[in-house]
């Protein structure tokens, strides 16, 4: 099997900064184009932003030049740099990831979520 946990969330003041983090671990072979996402209260669930396993980014439109996405291939793990936050950037933060494991083809895979919450 395979999982993936995020940490980095938490309570920051509208300007503030965030770093949030998500590893993945267990069976894998290989890991594709790793993504953030969030889901704020009432709304939908939608993309932040995403990087391919050679480093390519692509953002949403609102966080672009505020939010940074890397990955350490070598640790499994993708980073989400998030700065100038504002408060309707305060929801719960997905991590996302196709994953082709040792043994048993390939699978989609989430984080549990960490929550963000941007206020006063």
């Amino acid at each position: 099997q395979v999982q993936l946990v995020e940490s980095g969330g938490g309570l920051v003041q509208p300007g503030g900064s965030l770093r949030l983090s998500c590893a993945a671990s267990g069976s894998i072979f290989r890991i594709y184009t790793m993504s953030w996402y969030r889901q704020a209260p009432g709304k939908q669930r939608e993309l932040v932003a995403d990087i391919t396993n050679d480093g390519r980014a692509n953002y949403a439109d609102s966080v672009k030049g505020r939010f940074t996405i890397s990955r350490d291939n070598a640790k499994n793990t993708v980073y989400l740099q998030m700065n100038s936050l504002k408060p309707e950037n305060t929801a719960v933060y997905y991590c996302n990831a196709p994953v082709r494991r040792n043994v048993g083809g390939m699978g989609n895979y989430w984080g549990q979520g960490t929550q963000v919450t941007v206020s006063s």
